[in-house]
């Protein structure tokens, strides 16, 4: 029976008047690559963001590791989202102010570990993802897909338990969100890293082992009845 890491349980969250989950049901399995797809609107970032202990549902439970972190308080999730989980969003997010293999060890820094060692483990992500000669380039000299795979490294960089991926690709042309997602898949498999990604290109969801929908707050089995 595969392992359970992250699950959601009848979660419901609303902003304002505004629902956005209506009890919404998911699990994902130990080195699992689930992709959740949908609309602009219908609740599929919030639901990762949700699974990552980001946000804190109105009702029903979030559970990672067989323990319930919902109604931690924030110090304890913001420990799970720097000690287990890893992040990749839309734009990168990279700081503008350090260089790039500084951007990649930063999880590492902020875990405690000492600079020379962080950086010694953030640089050989620079030949593993074909970035050679860029690991003192700050944010603003690198293109989109090359800031994409910096950020990718940095996701990973700590071998976190579930990396978390918010439209990854979402912002890349079509030749280089293939570079990502082939770069993505094979370090996770690598390394036995879960992966959530949240997509609404089919051509990236295809990378997945297997996709939701999300559609009026509430996650299905991605059936052609679920996407009519």
């Amino acid at each position: 029976m595969t392992e359970i890491v992250v699950e959601a349980r009848d979660v419901v969250l609303s902003f304002g008047p505004t629902p956005a989950l209506r009890g919404a049901d998911l699990s994902v399995g130990a080195g699992e690559i689930l992709a959740i797809m949908g609309p602009s609107g219908s609740g599929k970032s919030t639901l990762l963001h949700c699974l990552a202990g980001i946000l804190v549902p109105d009702s029903g439970e979030v559970h990672f590791d067989g323990r319930r972190i919902d109604n931690l308080g924030e110090t304890e999730r913001s420990g799970l989202r720097r000690d287990r989980f890893g992040f990749v969003f839309q734009f990168g997010q990279l700081v503008p102010e350090l260089t790039a293999e500084e951007n990649v060890a930063l999880p590492l820094l902020l875990n405690g570990v000492r600079r020379a060692k962080a950086l010694e483990q953030a640089r050989p992500w620079f030949a593993r993802l074909g970035l050679d000669g860029l690991e003192g380039r700050r944010s603003g000299e690198l293109s989109g897909g090359q800031a994409q795979r910096v950020a990718l490294a940095r996701g990973l960089v700590a071998r976190p338990r579930v990396l978390f991926a918010d439209e990854p690709t979402g912002a890349l042309d079509t030749l280089t969100s293939e570079q990502v997602m082939d770069l993505l898949v094979d370090s996770a498999r690598e390394q036995g890293t879960t992966v959530v990604l949240v997509t609404h290109e089919p051509r990236v969801a295809a990378y997945a082992d297997r996709e939701v929908i999300v559609r009026d707050g509430k996650a299905h089995a991605l059936t052609a009845e679920a996407i009519s």
